[in-house]
């Protein structure tokens, strides 16, 4: 099968096209720029585009599938040239779709957690030599790929994914999946510029739940009071299983998960993510791995990247950085940090990077946001908000949503990182929360101020 990516460079897009490289499809692909690691790993299979750009004339009759990225835009040369073709255009998740209708579908929904959760899910399959295919929205250790896909294995453990499917499919990617098992996690409104009222983005839930098929099983979190009304308001027939957060202490810096035989130390912390874990369970368990099996997994999982991830630690320091960037996520991680070191300084930086964060009407949702935090920062670029094409927000705007009157701003990167590089870090835990990179912070240098 030929298939040609339009917009191969995305980290989402690269990784479904060394999937289909691997599994043996012909891959071509386009994009306007490439960067690492997507430039390397395409290069690396001979799928990196000659020369950057769009070419029309690659798109010919004898392509089976159009695979349309969410970085290309509607006008797109290519994507005007397969529609005059008559070509099959698909948008990612309606193609993995595709690679899955005889697959068993776990699709792990919810505002925060997923991409934790599904790695729980599968560094549990792993460890178990179970082969399932999958799709995960961050780099796993001992994962070659965020994307697999063969004709053989029964299951398929997805991230769904609320955002818009592509430039011409305005619905969002986990309604396309029609899971067998689904989860939800977590709802707090997010993506503003897409769902701009919460009521609408609460809809796109009750949607995906309806979309389960007749018989599946719908696992969802009944600490979160949102999720527990829409999934337990659902009437189509579903198995229906809650969870909630298991037992656990804190001892000496370290998370012991209370289960069956008794205290068990884990590599992971915080409540949220003993949330995500019992989520995982109740997955893993009607994937058919059972519950002692499932502990003695998940004893060694460590996290996905990025999500609460140690980038360095002394004997009296510890940095960590996490993708957390909405209110909630923001609030979970912080809490997470101090739970795990009492009695250190919590130094929290948050970079207020995505559409919805640099939004002056959604800044109020981060109001006690960093409660937790013994010292709290906030670090934005106004150029960020100029290409967004968002109001200009201003210092005064985001000191009165945190409502927090010790408050550390800054919006030159310069300023943030002389800020971070003259902080005594002796008996502190370092949290740097953003899904961007502050303007340009060298993690590795980061990682030098803790361990010197």
């Amino acid at each position: 099968m030929r298939t040609h990516f339009i917009a191969i460079g995305g980290a989402a897009m690269h990784n479904l096209a060394l999937a289909l490289h691997n599994k043996g499809y012909q891959v071509t692909g386009s994009d306007d720029a490439i960067f690492e690691p997507s430039k390397s790993r395409l290069d690396k299979k001979g799928l990196l585009p000659q020369e950057m750009g769009w070419f029309p004339e690659k798109i010919t009759e004898n392509v089976d599938a159009i695979i349309l990225g969410m970085h290309a835009k509607a006008d797109n040369p290519e994507l005007l040239k397969a529609q005059e073709l008559g070509l099959k255009i698909y948008s990612y998740p309606e193609f993995l779709y595709e690679q899955s209708k005889n697959k068993t579908r776990v699709v792990i929904g919810g505002s925060h957690g997923k991409t934790t959760i599904t790695s729980m899910i599968l560094h549990v399959m792993h460890f178990h030599g179970i082969n399932v295919d999958y799709m995960v929205g961050a780099q796993l250790e001992g994962f070659d790929t965020m994307v697999h896909l063969t004709e053989n294995n029964d299951f398929i453990v997805l991230e769904g994914d609320e955002y818009l499917s592509s430039p011409i499919d305005r619905r969002p990617k986990f309604h396309l999946y029609q899971p067998n098992i689904a989860l939800i996690s977590g709802i707090a409104w997010d993506h503003i510029n897409v769902f701009p009222t919460y009521d609408f983005y609460v809809e796109q839930f009750q949607i995906f739940i309806s979309k389960i098929t007749n018989g599946g099983i719908l696992v969802y979190n009944e600490d979160d009071s949102e999720v527990k009304r829409v999934a337990e308001a659902a009437t189509n027939p579903i198995r229906k299983l809650p969870y909630s957060t298991p037992k656990y202490k804190v001892e000496n810096g370290k998370t012991l998960l209370a289960t069956p035989e008794g205290d068990m130390p884990i590599e992971v912390f915080g409540a949220h993510n003993l949330n995500n874990l019992a989520g995982a369970k109740w997955i893993c368990q009607n994937m058919g791995v059972d519950e002692a099996d499932f502990y003695e997994a998940i004893a060694t999982f460590k996290g996905a990247s990025k999500r609460l991830e140690k980038i360095a630690e002394s004997k009296t320091k510890v940095a960590y950085k996490d993708f957390a960037h909405s209110p909630s996520k923001v609030s979970a991680t912080t809490k997470a940090v101090k739970e795990q070191y009492p009695s250190r300084t919590l130094i929290a930086c948050l970079e207020l990077h995505t559409y919805s964060s640099l939004n002056a009407e959604f800044l109020k949702e981060y109001q006690g946001a960093l409660e937790f935090a013994d010292v709290a920062v906030v670090f934005y670029s106004p150029d960020a908000v100029k290409i967004k094409q968002l109001d200009e927000v201003s210092y005064d705007q985001i000191a009165k949503a945190f409502n927090r009157e010790d408050l550390i701003i800054y919006t030159n990167p310069k300023d943030f990182k002389d800020y971070l590089f003259n902080i005594n870090f002796e008996n502190s835990a370092l949290l740097l929360m953003s899904s961007g990179n502050y303007g340009g912070l060298n993690f590795d240098e980061v990682k030098a101020l803790i361990t010197s």
